[in-house]
């Protein structure tokens, strides 16, 4: 139970700020507070049982048949990640109060904010690699709105577009990757895949699948080549830019290699792609980050410096550097959190992040200056911080690893980066609140309050003790997490600021010094950089952008040409082609010997009006409203088809089918040319002919070979045995819709819906343009009837409005049990209601309508949808129904089953795409007509 709320708190949380936006920036705050304070207590109730050595578990059922399971899992790893999302998010949360304008939509920031922590906390507790998937995914997506939260700014759209598109595109890669991982090992729960290490790596799919897994966590951190989007995600608000940096979003491809590091850990494919891209991504970013001049963009690149140096360290593939990694997972988290926060402070007092504009702010924010001093000391691996510690670690390691027989390689690059490190990090400490005062676009900034500098004495204090008490206060948590990362035990730890003098010492010595001379002449060494050419990331990515974007427009256009005709040719043209690959190679459309039964006189009749009907249409498609008419005698024709093969239900939705679009099509070529105009030549039309007759000889062969066949078992069997016992009904087509593939047909009224929506989409605009003056040339060629509304005809339907619905609710009732249900309910009340607009006009029936379209379709899915969810409470399957057999006086015995609401959701659905359409097609008429005043108004001014 833990675990299921500590997952969806957050969540929880997102949506209650999205309800309440509009009220005030408390109300926001303490929600958002609330959430991350309450997720931090209950990790924390749970933390001493995690770390004796007993992790908490939690599995439900989900889509057992992909092996996709509700499972959580929260051991050492997971309590220190989780407590890292919720702890800065907390803080991240309180900083915010103070550093967004009063005027900024708190509600909507702090909403995509949790969206946000509750996707990473998800990654953190996933023990199934597919739910961990799901929520990888909504970190991508959450990320993107945080990032573009400042919607109106170029800078922002774009770092938010390339954030997705690199972070979204390594998803892609990771799904890859973890499928081939789950088929290895035989499950794809977490904890058994790790048990599984030795399966995995003899598995030929073993190199595939690591270089996915890897494509998916470095794309995530940022790591070389694919850093670059890291810095333009810097457009973000600066309490994203802290939380995304320290916490969350870029250490969740830490957190996934830390995770999987038993499966993968000691192959050489492992160490050599993880160390070498991790040894690259440090030195490169620490030597950017040293010549950045934006604050922001110095602490992203040293971001990505730092990212590296974990990655490298899981790659060594021993303890004691997974043990490092963790340690420095833990600083990291503090002094980079911290040092963004002293960074907004500082742009949101002086107006400015340029460094080379800011100076000696120590003597006017003192406060600011120290915090963020002991922040930078602590990424400069300077003592007494904890940043020290899991430098020299670093350095220690590198000395006992090989490199491709090399055993200097490492630790001299180490080195380097180590170097580079302390000298950016000294450069934001010294230029920044030492030296020339310079103050940026404000005379006399000073400390903001505690809303802002808070969260970074926290933080620091952290940083600080982490360095002064590294076993009291980190030993216990990063000796059981580093066990959890090697899936052995837990390792021996001596975190210390004292080691003696050993190679590490004096290579971190060396680095210092190095650094500080960097600082010292920065001037002339950033000279000599000045005028090297290097390449632009952005630049890069942007001509690749518009490169895919060409490339897909120009296959786009070339597949998806405006030609209904083309389309239509394409698919009938590959169905033929297929039902000839399946008849000639396969064989499988041979006709069968079972026996065929005499056609009645009225059967051979009807055959031959279809016929008739359907030639008709083809020869006179050119006149509408008469092609409209053949078209509805074979529907009818269809219709009594059904009931003579005692299909009573798809017979009442034939008609009822046929009747409404019928009508809604008579309003649509009111709208239309009366003669339109011939758009195929003689030769296109043979060959579409001959493909017509191709197509239709092919699909009757097919009908005819299937039905000659000897009956098979079937699951139609299992639903006229279960119909009345397992669903209460005895009408087994509307059982079947509403209980036994109720999922099938929520699906249904969900793409019903949205067609619905596409309708008003395509229409709302189809009065303006083009499309409007064509519309009103159509209709001044149009005769107009003298008598708008006939009032026999109004009459007639007023009175028949009652009846109708009632015949329509009463068909609805009687459906579980005998022909009908919610489907043709909501056509014949639809077909009540049309008649009310064609007979009294648009403007009297629409004034009497009290619930639009879109609330209707919307009613009716959020129903389906909750008549599900309701049969989960009862500890029941998805979508599950019951009955039950009630009797009251005057009215005897009648049965009752909660897949009436289910059904009744169809109804609206139904009702609602309906009336979209037909409101839709009388507004068109009404704004093509108003344009049209409108614009002979003006002509005549």
């Amino acid at each position: 139970m833990i675990l299921a709320v500590l997952t969806m708190l957050p969540f929880a949380a997102a949506l209650l700020l999205a309800l309440c936006r509009d009220r005030g920036r408390r109300v926001h705050v303490a929600i958002a507070a609330g959430a991350s304070a309450g997720g931090l207590a209950l990790l924390l109730s749970a933390a001493p049982t995690v770390l004796a050595g007993t992790p908490i578990t939690a599995q439900t059922a989900w889509v057992p048949a992909l092996g996709l399971d509700l499972s959580l899992w929260l051991d050492p790893l997971g309590l220190l990640f989780a407590g890292l999302i919720l702890g800065i998010g907390l803080l991240v949360v309180i900083y915010a109060q103070g550093y967004l304008a009063k005027d900024e939509a708190t509600g909507r920031f702090l909403s995509f904010l949790m969206l946000f922590q509750g996707a990473m906390v998800g990654i953190a507790l996933s023990n199934n690699v597919l739910l961990m998937l799901v929520f990888w995914e909504m970190t991508s997506l959450s990320s993107f709105l945080l990032i573009g939260f400042w919607r109106e700014r170029a800078d922002a759209r774009q770092g938010a577009r390339m954030a997705l598109a690199v972070t979204g595109g390594g998803g892609l890669a990771l799904i890859g990757g973890m499928v081939l991982l789950g088929q290895a090992a035989g499950s794809y729960e977490l904890a058994t895949i790790l048990e599984r290490g030795d399966v995995v790596r003899a598995s030929p799919m073993f190199p595939a699948m690591l270089v996915l897994v890897l494509l998916g966590a470095f794309t995530k951190s940022a790591q070389f080549p694919f850093h670059f989007w890291l810095p333009h995600a810097m457009a973000a608000p600066t309490p994203v830019s802290a939380y995304l940096h320290s916490a969350t979003m870029v250490k969740a491809g830490v957190f996934l290699l830390a995770r999987l590091w038993p499966v993968f850990a000691g192959s050489e494919e492992w160490f050599y792609l993880v160390t070498a891209t991790g040894l690259v991504t440090m030195i490169f970013g620490a030597g950017v980050a040293l010549f950045r001049d934006d604050l922001k963009a110095i602490l992203a690149y040293s971001t990505i410096s730092q990212l590296g140096l974990m990655v490298m360290l899981l790659g060594f593939g021993t303890a004691a550097a997974a043990a490092a990694a963790v340690f420095h997972i833990l600083n990291h988290a503090a002094f980079k959190a911290a040092l963004f926060m002293n960074a907004g402070i500082v742009d949101h007092e002086t107006g400015t992040r340029d460094i080379r504009r800011l100076g000696g702010l120590a003597a006017l924010m003192p406060i600011t200056a120290t915090l963020g001093t002991l922040a930078a000391a602590a990424m400069a691996g300077l003592p007494p911080l904890g940043g020290f510690i899991s430098k020299e670690m670093m350095l220690e390691e590198s000395v006992h690893t090989a490199f491709a027989g090399q055993d200097l390689l490492v630790p001299l690059l180490a080195t380097l980066a180590a170097m580079l490190s302390a000298a950016y990090s000294l450069r934001y400490a010294v230029k920044l609140f030492f030296g020339a005062r310079l103050t940026g676009e404000v005379a006399a900034p000073h400390d903001p309050g505690m809303a802002m500098v808070g969260p970074s004495i926290v933080l620091v204090g952290v940083a600080l003790a982490l360095g002064l008490l590294p076993m009291t206060l980190a030993g216990p948590l990063v000796a059981a997490a580093t066990a959890a990362v090697t899936g052995s035990a837990a390792p021996t730890l001596s975190l210390a600021l004292w080691h003696g003098i050993n190679p590490a010492l004096m290579m971190s010595i060396a680095a210092v010094a190095v650094g500080a001379l960097l600082v010292w002449r920065y001037d002339g060494v950033a000279a000599v950089f000045a005028g090297k050419a290097t390449l632009d990331a952005r630049r890069m990515f942007d001509t690749a952008m518009e490169a895919i974007v060409a490339t897909t427009r120009w296959a786009s256009l070339a597949v998806h040409a405006a030609s209904l005709q083309r389309y239509l040719f394409v698919l009938f043209a590959v169905a033929v082609a297929l039902g000839i690959e399946a008849a000639w190679t396969r064989g499988g459309l041979r006709a069968g010997g079972r026996p065929t039964q005499p056609a009645s006189p009225v059967a051979i009749v009807a055959w031959f009006a279809l016929v008739a009907a359907t030639l008709t249409v083809v020869v006179t498609q050119r006149q509408r409203f008469l092609a409209l008419v053949f078209i509805s005698v074979i529907g009818l024709v269809i219709a009594l088809a059904f009931v003579h093969l005692s299909a009573p239900d798809l017979a009442l939705t034939q008609i009822a089918v046929e009747v409404v679009t019928i009508l809604l099509l008579l309003l649509a070529l009111h709208l239309m040319p009366k003669l339109p105009q011939r758009l195929s030549s003689l030769p296109r039309r043979t060959r579409d002919g001959a493909l017509g007759i191709a197509a239709g000889l092919g699909t009757g062969w097919a009908a005819w070979a299937i039905m000659t066949r000897e009956v098979l078992d079937s699951v139609s069997a299992y639903h006229w045995a279960n119909s009345y016992s397992g669903g209460g009904g005895t009408n087994v087509v509307n059982v079947t819709l509403v209980d036994f593939r109720a999922f099938d047909t929520m699906g249904e009224i969900i793409v019903l819906g949205i067609a619905g929506l596409a309708i008003f989409a395509l229409l709302e605009p189809a009065a303006r343009g083009v499309a409007g003056r064509r519309l009103r040339e159509w209709r001044e060629d149009m005769p107009h009837s003298p008598e708008r509304h006939p009032m026999m005809f109004v009459m007639a339907t007023r009175l028949l409005l009652p009846l109708a619905l009632l015949v329509g609710i009463y068909i609805f009732l009687r459906g579980h049990n005998q022909p009908g249900g919610g489907f043709i309910a909501a056509l014949v009340f639809a077909i009540a209601i049309l008649l009310q607009y064609l007979a009294s006009g648009f403007d009297w029936t629409d004034e009497r309508r009290k619930i639009g379209e879109h609330p209707l379709i919307a009613y009716g899915v959020l129903t389906a949808v909750a008549t599900g969810l309701g049969s989960l409470v009862f500890g029941a399957s998805f979508l599950s129904s019951s009955f039950g057999y009630f009797t009251l006086p005057l009215i005897g015995t009648f049965e009752l089953a909660t897949a009436m609401f289910f059904d009744l959701g169809v109804v609206f659905v139904v009702l609602g795409a309906v009336m979209m359409a037909l409101a839709q097609l009388s507004h068109v008429a009404q704004r093509a007509a108003k344009s049209g005043e409108r614009n002979e108004a003006e002509g005549a001014r």
